[in-house]
């Protein structure tokens, strides 16, 4: 760290957690030894899993008053959708960290669903559920001691910029811990940071571009299989043994760490800006590779894919073009 970047102010840093697994929280404290380089050059003044901070104690912050927000999680309920207002508000800078806040993430699987048959699988039909009552929860209740409340549960999951406007995204599930250090010490030093509403920490080349797997031009298959149906040689392309393979529907950045670790990409970086739906890129990506010009051969090969719309749109589906399941109303 260099001399006037220690004698500078020290930053305001703040971190909140929507609707997420925790994972975004983890991968801050997992930069390891740089955690010193972040603690020196920046103050937390809100994290709700490690710091004793209220929501009151936000809003009465000024405007403007945090100069860093790592916003982590999508926006599932009444809760996340004003801390998401409030900390736009108090932060100069909001960065969706995180694939849920960047496109939705796994919390946005959901948005095949709405609220109500989600309520009725979770409150009554699981498998592990007694409910004769059919007690679900309620926004507000009224006890002998007072009035107790919970958010308010949406229809829709929404990533970050559907409710707010966001500065920049650091993609990942969670992000790569390198990633992080680099972009926050980048606006610390007031290094040359892309325009407003940029991916950082990633580019814009498909994981493919990147991945040191072995490519052949004969890029033809009759049967996708499950990862577990496969002995992975370790260095054939994926798609090329007929494992489903987020790569040319995801941005690279990660160092493409899961195909190193034989497992094939999911898709958690999201999709690069000239390929914006990474269902629509996967479907045109898979049609070039079945080797049959028979309509119902390719139907049969098609649908040994499991869940095709759970697969291609695992960590994007809120923020994508085709954002949730048509529901069909009475009119």
């Amino acid at each position: 760290m260099s001399k006037e970047t220690k004698n500078k102010p020290k930053l305001k840093l703040a971190i909140y957690w929507g609707a997420a697994c925790g994972g975004c929280c983890i991968s801050v404290l997992d930069v390891h030894e740089k955690l010193f380089d972040v603690v020196a050059v920046a103050d937390l003044v809100f994290w709700p899993i490690a710091l004793d901070v209220k929501y009151a104690d936000v809003e009465a912050m000024e405007n403007g008053f945090i100069d860093v927000t790592l916003y982590n999680g999508a926006v599932r309920n009444s809760e996340n959708e004003h801390m998401a207002k409030l900390l736009r508000q108090k932060s100069k800078i909001l960065i969706a960290y995180g694939s849920c806040a960047h496109l939705g993430g796994i919390p946005g699987l959901a948005n095949f669903h709405n609220k109500e048959e989600i309520f009725e699988r979770v409150y009554h039909t699981s498998e592990s559920t007694v409910n004769k009552e059919r007690v679900e929860p309620v926004t507000s209740y009224k006890v002998a001691e007072g009035t107790l409340s919970l958010p308010e549960f949406f229809n829709d999951v929404r990533a970050l910029d559907q409710v707010v406007d966001v500065d920049y995204y650091l993609p990942g599930c969670p992000p790569q811990t390198e990633r992080f250090v680099e972009v926050f010490m980048a606006i610390v030093t007031n290094a040359s940071l892309p325009p407003n509403g940029s991916v950082v920490g990633a580019t814009e080349k498909a994981q493919c571009d990147e991945c040191q797997r072995k490519k052949t031009d004969n890029k033809r298959i009759k049967q996708f299989k499950r990862l577990v149906e496969v002995i992975d040689d370790g260095e054939t392309c994926f798609l090329e043994q007929g494992i489903i393979c987020m790569g040319p529907a995801t941005r690279s950045g990660c160092g493409y760490r899961c195909i190193e670790g034989n497992s094939p990409c999911q898709g958690c970086y999201g999709p690069p800006s000239t390929s914006p739906d990474p269902g629509a890129k996967m479907m045109s990506a898979i049609a070039t590779m079945i080797d049959s010009n028979d309509p119902d051969e390719i139907i049969k090969i098609v649908e040994q894919i499991e869940d095709p719309a759970g697969t291609f749109y695992r960590f994007s589906l809120p923020g994508s073009i085709l954002r949730r399941k048509l529901i069909e109303t009475q009119t």
